[in-house]
């Protein structure tokens, strides 16, 4: 028997309600179900859940912690972590029409919810703010990276947006304070190319390795900063991950503040807010697929190197 369609239900402190298809199986209560699939939750957690009401069927009904397990049905559930790491950034909405809203993210905020981050996430935060439930990122920036962000404002003209970044019509501007080197300074401006793969140990990491280029950089100088760093202009040309990161070390000149490059360093529990990753998405640029306008959008942050 097929499933009814998935249900349109509102938004909850900002998130939107996940659904979880259940298949056949041997638990005798949603509850069991729920503490084996979705483990990071405990199972007192998800009886508490169920007792308020936050666990629907697929009408909508609140499932109680004695509700029976049915295969063949979808249930929903609102994300929430009790002991979320809270970031002290704000977040920005810099424009908002009937289809696109631009904002500026900052440092070590995510843009989606991951992980233990839910709350403190720039997707829920915009959500929460304009009450817009189809809000969805059309590209992503890492956690430590500040700047631009896009996201589409409804379902029916998201992919006209989207497909901008996948045949890479959009100019791409970023910022970020590295080392001064001599001999590299010497040598800019100039487009960088190399081939990066995922390191297999530490999958955090891409590595430049031999063979075809894949990933394409143009590299100027802005200022130098004091005697030892400089603020470079980077263009990515390609949208390989970490490239402007992982191909800025292997010039020499590693961003400030970046924690996977060139080492790798244990995940923190508690975050050093005092030392961001100098990296800003500055400036982005496109021809609107829907109204045919030309768009361009600057940042409002600025990178302020940090003091030594």
């Amino acid at each position: 028997m097929a499933r009814p369609p998935k249900l349109s239900l509102p938004l909850r402190n900002g998130v939107a309600a996940s659904a979880l298809a259940c298949p056949p199986g041997p638990w005798p209560r949603v509850l069991d179900f729920l503490a084996e699939r979705l483990p990071l939750v405990t199972r007192e957690d998800w009886a508490d859940r169920m007792a308020r009401g936050d666990v629907l069927d697929e009408r909508g009904t609140p499932l109680g912690p004695e509700a029976p397990y049915r295969a063949q049905r979808r249930i929903y559930y609102w994300r929430w972590l009790a002991d979320e790491p809270e970031v002290p950034f704000e977040s920005r909405i810099l424009f908002l029409d009937d289809h696109l809203l631009v904002a500026d993210k900052p440092h070590f905020l995510p843009v989606t919810p991951k992980g233990r981050y839910v709350q403190q996430t720039l997707l829920t935060r915009l959500r929460r703010e304009t009450g817009l439930i189809d809000l969805s990122p059309i590209h992503r920036l890492d956690r430590e990276t500040a700047g631009l962000t896009l996201f589409s404002v409804q379902a029916a003209t998201r992919d006209a947006y989207q497909r901008l970044f996948r045949e890479r019509d959009v100019e791409k501007i970023y910022e970020a304070i590295a080392p001064w080197r001599e001999e590299i300074v010497a040598r800019l401006p100039m487009d960088y190319e190399s081939r990066l793969e995922e390191h297999p140990v530490d999958f955090m990491q891409m590595r430049t390795m031999p063979g075809a280029p894949n990933a394409r950089t143009s590299i100027a100088l802005i200022e130098r900063i004091g005697a030892d760093r400089a603020r470079y202009e980077l263009r990515p040309h390609s949208g390989v991950k970490h490239q402007l990161r992982a191909q800025l070390c292997a010039l020499g000149l590693p961003i400030e503040g970046d924690r996977i490059y060139p080492t790798l360093q244990p995940v923190e529990e508690r975050l050093d807010f005092s030392r961001p990753l100098q990296l800003l998405a500055r400036a982005i640029a496109f021809t609107d697929p829907i109204t045919g306008a030309p768009r361009r959008f600057e940042t409002s942050l600025r990178l302020e190197p940090v003091e030594r």
